[in-house]
């Protein structure tokens, strides 16, 4: 099953199509490049306007005195409530630290204590100091800005910018050879075109658009993960949607991306307040406000429903430094009317991260010859069923570099793409976003249960009889954010239970019959099939 687009005019090739511009796509594009591969990389807008920037904690790793990739892994298997792949959170920790070593090799440079050594802090789930930063709270930007200069200083890699992936192409074996994408606005390559490749690497970070408010930017809307289901690959564990706790609430009509109030102004001691003033997280964790997140957000929504208030408080004021530690932050609560020298911040959940996505092995193949995912778009069973705190630029760091080597020894020839005019084609009206963004809000958010999320699929079947034939950017992310939401919903639905950033009303408790990850997959005419299977422990 495809989108409905206008045929390529224009044709381009690599070795290896890179699709994305975070940490994920950028590590994988130049570890393909130390294997002598050509790569095309392709990213929807400006080359750094991707997720990674906005991260603002850092990168957990254990490289401090005292700690270990086992305490790390503990860690993460904790947060994962039950559904980590061990052998995932293994690779993770293990090569973690060297992953690390050589981002920085690289040009990454990371806030310094004063003893000459890297600063590390805490932030929530860890039991030890491993969180490397930049810039105080700009980690990402700096991770993006060394990514790019080595990008930039290649020669071997074509960078497509502003051009919005369709539908991947296929070789008569089934294989993916090269996908279509849409160059928007002016430029050389301007309109439907195809890309070729040997090997197609899906790093398109979040889906974040799917909902009403949320931290990711506006280009999140889930481009890759959709793009693979209609390739037919199976996607893992997308029901487990993390709600940062603590964004800056603005006002109930505020839509889109939201500031975020990193975890780590929890790590550096501020302190979550209700609208009496009581510190509330105490009782409710032994970690207190660096409990998990999923439960750190489900506690905030429940004291805001009890209140009958739209947000929570955040005390910062006791931190001295907070102009130096977290100057990004500093400048959003300026610009949004907030001292949080002298203020209370208000805080409220939204959509954050998805723990799931395509489900890879652990060199990053999907289900689908020839196309392999890696970052946020990717469930490896790393995270389980609610990410570590700063596991996140870690994975695309650490498995970028794993699918690099196992595309440099198991390449192919190159295919040519088999016909594909007769297979079924659909695209759904603009028009839908907003009405979608706000039935995934109130009905498959923080909290859901059976009644809501039968009532959200019910508005999204209607929805999806809302077709046009206007091929464009606004109509394919319109389809792209349909099929996520649909998948999220079906899930969601069918896990009667309680576990990390899935919380059903209806079935509180966690139940050990529901060790197992959920498996959806779409078939060439649009029909969803799902199975659970067993984790591995």
């Amino acid at each position: 099953m495809k989108l409905f687009a206008g045929r390529p005019g224009w044709t381009a090739q690599a070795d290896v199509i890179v699709i994305g511009s975070g940490v994920a796509g950028l590590t994988t594009a130049l570890n393909a490049r130390a294997a002598n591969l050509s790569v095309l990389l392709v990213t929807k807008a400006h080359i750094d306007e991707g997720s990674t920037k906005w991260a603002q904690g850092g990168i957990a790793a254990a490289l401090g005195p005292g700690d270990s990739p086992e305490e790390h892994k503990e860690d993460t298997l904790i947060a994962g409530a039950g559904l980590c792949d061990i052998d995932a959170v293994n690779v993770l920790v293990t090569e973690g630290p060297e992953a690390v070593r050589k981002l920085i090799a690289r040009g990454a440079v990371f806030d310094k204590a004063e003893s000459g050594e890297i600063a590390l802090t805490r932030e929530g789930g860890h039991h030890r100091n491993r969180i490397l930063h930049a810039g105080g709270d700009a980690t990402g930007a700096e991770v993006s800005r060394a990514l790019l200069a080595a990008v930039q200083e290649d020669s071997g890699i074509e960078v497509i910018e502003h051009a919005l992936v369709i539908d991947a192409l296929k070789s008569p074996d089934g294989r993916v050879c090269g996908v279509t994408l849409h160059v928007i606005g002016a430029g050389s390559s301007t309109g439907v075109g195809r890309a070729l490749a040997r090997a197609v690497v899906i790093a398109t970070g979040g889906l974040g658009q799917v909902y009403s408010q949320t931290t990711n930017p506006s280009v999140s809307t889930g481009d890759g993960v959709a793009l693979a289901l209609r390739a037919g690959a199976a996607v893992a564990d997308v029901e487990f949607i993390q709600f940062h706790p603590t964004v800056l609430w603005r006002d109930t009509s505020s839509a889109g991306q939201q500031p975020l109030i990193s975890e780590a102004v929890r790590g550096e001691g501020a302190i979550l307040l209700n609208h009496k003033g009581e510190k509330f997280m105490a009782t409710v964790h032994p970690q207190a406000d660096l409990a998990p997140r999923d439960i750190v957000a489900k506690e905030i929504f429940n004291q805001m429903r009890e209140a009958q208030v739209p947000h929570m408080w955040l005390d910062a004021t006791a931190i001295v430094d907070f102009t130096e530690r977290f100057p990004t932050i500093y400048a959003s609560c300026l610009a949004n009317g907030i001292d949080p020298l002298k203020q209370l911040i208000p805080v409220a959940p939204a959509s954050h991260y998805a723990s799931g996505g395509v489900l890879v092995d652990l060199n990053g193949q999907s289900t689908v010859p020839g196309l392999y995912v890696c970052g946020e778009s990717a469930c490896t069973g790393a995270h389980g069923a609610n990410r570590l705190a700063s596991n996140s630029l870690l994975e695309g760091l650490v498995f970028g570099a794993r699918i690099s080597e196992h595309i440099a020894a198991h390449l192919l020839p190159q295919s040519q793409p088999e016909d594909d005019s007769s297979e079924a084609r659909t695209l759904l009206d603009p028009s839908i976003r907003i009405p979608l963004q706000l039935a995934m809000s109130e009905g498959a958010g923080v909290m859901r249960s059976e009644k809501s999320l039968k009532a959200t699929l019910a508005t999204l079947h209607q929805l999806g009889t809302r077709q046009t034939d206007q091929p464009g950017v606004d109509a394919w992310e319109v389809s792209n954010l349909y099929y996520l939401a649909t998948a999220i919903v079906r899930s969601a639905l069918e896990r009667s239970e309680s576990r990390g950033s899935h919380w059903r009303s209806d079935f509180l408790e966690t139940k050990a019959e529901w060790e197992k990850r959920i498996i959806q997959q779409l078939d060439f005419d649009g029909h969803w099939s799902s199975e659970k299977i067993e984790i591995s422990q």
